[in-house]
């Protein structure tokens, strides 16, 4: 299992986010957070059976804007992108092949 990676409280702004080209997931989440805590092994697991791709772990909470712009409301949220638009989304994911089913989604 890898160490906890902490949420970045420096997030892009919605239009960067927009702008993105490629495929990317935006894990939202807070560092206390044990849910958060508890579903990173199972995200570094499906995050590393694919070709790498870009991943932001943005710090989400009260009055962060890039988190209300997708409706974010639990924690952990991944949201996948491909070039900036939403193909798919995990909300507190159980699983890894949960993880894994919406990755797919990228580059198809």
């Amino acid at each position: 299992m890898n160490a906890f990676t902490p949420y970045s409280d420096d997030a892009p702004s919605r239009t960067d986010v927009d702008a993105m080209r490629g495929s990317a997931v935006i894990e939202f989440g807070a560092n206390w957070c044990s849910i958060c805590q508890g579903a990173q092994s199972n995200i570094a697991d499906a995050l590393a059976a694919r070709p790498p791709q870009q991943h932001l772990k943005i710090e989400d909470g009260r009055g962060k804007p890039l988190g209300r712009s997708f409706g974010v409301k639990l924690w952990p949220t991944l949201v996948m992108l491909q070039d900036g638009r939403e193909v798919a989304r995990v909300v507190r994911p159980g699983s890894v092949g949960e993880i894994t089913e919406a990755l797919q989604r990228l580059d198809s």
